[in-house]
């Protein structure tokens, strides 16, 4: 199988990619890891008072026999005007448990996607040692970027960090907080070379 390539970005060379790129698209595993990561990223703080949480007199209504009505005990039952919430949202944590092994796979599975249909680029952080939005815009229009575009720097690639960041249609993450979704959610993907090191340093294995 002829190894993947990727663009490099200010530029009209290629370079190979990792076989890691490679990876054949597992449909349920991209869509199992996606939904984790967006799961994860929920922060589950939605809450509602229940009917033993509300600010409520604990009198009843009016006394149980003699007016003709019904009898009505607390009036902070649910289907009371002011009442507590019946199953109403509590916090709690959404996260869904992937494995190791899938959770690899899918990534692997998302990045081979972006090689297998040349909407990857590669570029050299050192090059954006001294910020310049203006010189990242003009290498990802020369490259042809797509307006959803995911850029991946190393975590001391502060440089790189600003000159993309206020770029309309880039969104700029650190290396080792991508996920999934990240990656199968963007148009086009530029990776710096520290950050592709790493990325096959995580995923080279099984």
């Amino acid at each position: 199988m002829a190894s993947a390539k990727a663009a490099v970005l200010g530029g009209k060379s290629t370079k190979d990619l990792p076989e890691l790129f490679s990876e054949p698209f597992h449909h349920s595993l991209v869509h199992e890891a996606a939904r984790a990561d967006m799961a994860a990223r929920r922060r589950g703080t939605a809450s509602t008072l229940t009917r033993a949480e509300v600010s409520m007199t604990t009198a009843k209504a009016w006394r149980q026999k003699g007016t003709g009505r019904a009898r009505a005990g607390a009036l902070s039952v649910p289907n009371r005007y002011g009442g507590g919430v019946a199953f109403g949202p509590k916090p709690r944590s959404h996260t869904v448990k992937v494995n190791r092994k899938a959770r690899r796979r899918a990534m692997r599975s998302a990045l081979a996607v972006h090689a297998e249909r040349g909407s990857i680029a590669l570029f050299d952080a050192g090059d954006y040692a001294e910020p310049s939005t203006k010189r990242a815009a003009g290498a990802l229009e020369q490259w042809g970027a797509r307006r959803s575009t995911l850029l991946v720097v190393g975590a001391e690639e502060t440089g790189a960090m600003k000159s993309f960041r206020n770029i309309p249609g880039i969104k700029v993450v650190e290396v080792g907080a991508i996920g999934v979704v990240d990656v199968i959610g963007a148009a086009s993907l530029a990776v710096s070379e520290t950050a592709l090191a790493a990325i096959e340093s995580r995923l080279g294995g099984e």
